[in-house]
């Protein structure tokens, strides 16, 4: 769910009310794939519920991810097809927002344009210091900070509930949506 508090944290009430009107809610079967490897994503994820694996050729499985995590965010950022292989353990719901449809929005909103990708960039620079951190690089630097590698950074602290109120409103929205 963190990951999902960074990107509504930034977002406005009217930018999480477009997505759920924008995407679509999609159900995955159990070893349903949702990205594959060398495939470029057409879509960006939002997993709303269930599990969801993350596998990389010649590692395996290297993340295990559940309800609020971003699928396809680095594939969207640099167009770039993903190393990562990535499959439904459960069955799960994602919501599916076409790239289209947020490059449009992107370029006719210069409003959301800037809150999307700040909140995109907050994201990433959240998942390389995870990264970092799980790999030691620099563990020296690393240790005194070991302890705050879970903690939300404070300056989105006072959107975290906030956050949470629009992942719960966008869930409902769905549900509507699909009803």
């Amino acid at each position: 769910m963190r990951k999902a508090l960074y990107i509504l944290s930034q977002l406005d009430d009217g930018d999480v009310e477009w997505m759920a009107n924008s995407g679509k809610r999609r159900s995955l079967a159990t070893g349903e794939i949702i990205i594959t490897a060398g495939t470029q994503v057409e879509s960006l994820f939002i997993v709303l519920d269930g599990k969801i694996s993350v596998n990389v050729k010649d590692l395996g499985e290297i993340a295990e991810l559940g309800a609020g995590e971003i699928l396809g965010e680095i594939s969207f950022v640099d167009s770039t097809p993903p190393y990562a292989t990535v499959i439904a353990l459960t069955d799960t719901h994602v919501l599916e927002l076409p790239r289209a449809t947020i490059e449009e929005r992107l370029e006719m909103e210069a409003g959301f344009a800037g809150r999307f990708y700040k909140a995109l960039a907050i994201f990433l620079a959240d998942r390389l210091r995870s990264t970092v951190s799980h790999l030691g690089y620099g563990s020296a630097g690393l240790e005194a900070d070991a302890s705050m590698a879970d903690e939300l950074d404070d300056n989105l602290l006072d959107n975290v509930s906030l956050a949470g109120d629009r992942f719960d409103r966008l869930l409902r929205q769905l549900q509507k949506n699909s009803g």
